[in-house]
C-alpha cells in the first residue's frame, strides 16, 4: 500500500494556510483556494509543514489520507506558482484568438467556437495555433483544457485537431482501394 499520506507537506514561502472548521484556506501570490476535508481525515499545521492524520483505520480512510495529502500539496503549489496546460491546434484554417478574456477558435465548423473562462482561469494565445490555459487550481486547469480539446479531438489519419503539447498521436495509414 502507498504511504504518501505519511509524508509532511512543506508550506512554500509566501503561502498562508489557515485551518477552519473542516476546511483549509490557502492564499498566495497566484490567488486563494479552499479545500474541504473529508470525514475521518484531519490535518495538523506545525511551523512550515502540514501533516495529514487519519482519525480511523480502515481502507476508505487510508485511500483518502493519501488523496488529501496530494490535494494539499497541489493547492500549495497552485497558489505559489500556478499551473498551466498548453494546447496545440493543427489543421488548415484552425486558429485561436483572444477577444478580451474570451477564447475564440476557428476549428473547421461553419461558426466560431467561443469559450468563456471560468473564475480563476486565464487564457493566453501566443500565436494562432497555441492556447495556454493558466490558473491556480490544478483540477480546474485540467478540466478546462480537456473541455477545449473535446471540441475537435485529433483524428488519426491527417492529425488534424487539438492536442496537448507533447502528446503523440498514433497515425493510421490511409485506406487502400482495390487489390
Amino acid at each position: 500500500m502507498s504511504r504518501i499520506g505519511s509524508e509532511p507537506v512543506k508550506i512554500e514561502e509566501g503561502v498562508k494556510v489557515e485551518k477552519g472548521d473542516k476546511k483549509l484556506l490557502f492564499s498566495g501570490p497566484q490567488g486563494n483556494l479552499e479545500l474541504t476535508l473529508p470525514d475521518g481525515v484531519d490535518v495538523e499545521i506545525k511551523d512550515d509543514e502540514i501533516v495529514v492524520i487519519k482519525k480511523v483505520e480502515n481502507n476508505k480512510i487510508h485511500a483518502l489520507w493519501g488523496t488529501v495529502r496530494s490535494l494539499i500539496a497541489n493547492n500549495i503549489e497552485g497558489v505559489a506558482k500556478g499551473f498551466q496546460k498548453k494546447l496545440e491546434l493543427s489543421g488548415v484554417g484552425y486558429r485561436a484568438k483572444l477577444d478580451g478574456t474570451t477564447l475564440e477558435m476557428s476549428l473547421g465548423w461553419n461558426h466560431p467556437i467561443i469559450v468563456e473562462p471560468p473564475e480563476g482561469i486565464v487564457f493566453e494565445v501566443p500565436d494562432d495555433t497555441t492556447i495556454i490555459v493558466k490558473g491556480s487550481d490544478k483540477q480546474l486547469v485540467g478540466r478546462v483544457a480537456s473541455q477545449i480539446r473535446e471540441y475537435r479531438k485529433t483524428e488519426p489519419y491527417k492529425g488534424k485537431g487539438i492536442k496537448y503539447e507533447g502528446e503523440n498521436v498514433r497515425r493510421k495509414s490511409p485506406k487502400k482501394v482495390g487489390a
